[in-house]
């Protein structure tokens, strides 16, 4: 199975698509489900929802809180989340059963600001097709020497980001992250600049 875990609607304000074009691109580009993550709302993730007529295809309701120590992807999300603190926000999450995950922990813009190593039961976003491949690495690396889950997706804001960022897995996405058996991949639109922005990372990592 190959998803996006990581696409905003024009419920998003830096965002313009739209739920059918949405659907549309993503089996175009042979996704087999998608996760809907607008900011601090699952409105789109609803709407996207409701236009999907095929059984095969899962929309998985969600959304990307800002919480004081950063952006937190929510994945099976049942309703609304006020609450705006970090552990306030997993606490609510957990409630309706849904899953968390750390977006883009080590990107230079939207980076996580609290200590990645003292949270617990959160995954974390491994691959993002917004993010330097660095900084994908880097949340790579730590995925995997403190036994994180790791999740993938695009961050689609546009048509042309859809599909560049995916989660792999089999069978189920909720038993695949509770084993720890999927993996993360895709393309970096700034990939080309990994070079030129070598400094970045002398400087900030």
């Amino acid at each position: 199975m190959k998803y996006d875990l990581h696409i905003h609607t024009y419920h998003s304000k830096c965002a313009s698509l739209k739920p059918a074009e949405i659907l549309k691109i993503a089996q175009k580009k042979q996704l087999e489900g998608i996760a809907i993550t607008d900011h601090n709302t699952i409105k789109g993730a609803l709407e996207v929802s409701k236009l999907n007529k095929d059984r095969n295809f899962e929309i998985i309701i969600g959304s990307e809180i800002k919480t004081n120590w950063g952006d937190l992807l929510i994945y099976y999300q049942t309703e609304e989340i006020k609450e705006r603190e970090f552990f306030q926000v997993i606490d609510k999450a957990r409630q309706q059963g849904a899953i968390t995950s750390i977006a883009h922990p080590y990107r230079l813009i939207g980076r996580f600001k609290g200590d990645i190593i003292k949270v617990k039961k959160c995954c974390i976003e491994t691959f993002n097709s917004k993010a330097l491949p660095f900084e994908n690495k880097k949340a790579q690396t730590i995925a995997k020497k403190y036994g994180f889950t790791g999740t993938g997706g695009s961050d689609a804001h546009f048509k042309f980001d859809i599909g560049n960022g995916y989660t792999i897995f089999e069978d189920d996405l909720k038993k695949a992250i509770k084993k720890k058996q999927l993996t993360t991949g895709g393309i970096t639109r700034y990939g080309i600049l990994s070079e030129t922005m070598s400094f970045i990372k002398k400087r900030f990592y």
